[in-house]
């Protein structure tokens, strides 16, 4: 079997509208796929959100609902 980087797989179900819209921007950004867009596109709606993907070697204690500046600062 393969040795895939990303080993976990998703179905997405658009209408005809939504993939146009997928294929447009992907072509105006040169995205060599649909699956690389749509990556993209949830990384830029996360981060929108003020989400952020972890960092290699993270680890679970790096995580909390305060961030350490505030938790240092007793805020």
């Amino acid at each position: 079997m393969n040795d895939l980087s990303r080993p976990e797989r998703l179905q997405v179900m658009l209408s005809a509208e939504e993939l146009q819209a997928l294929d447009d921007w992907r072509f105006r950004q040169r995205m060599p796929s649909r699956a690389a867009a749509i990556r993209e596109l949830l990384r830029l709606g996360l981060r929108s959100e003020g989400i952020s993907l972890a960092e290699a070697g993270s680890r679970s204690q790096d995580f909390g609902v305060l961030n350490k500046a505030e938790a240092q600062d007793g805020a």
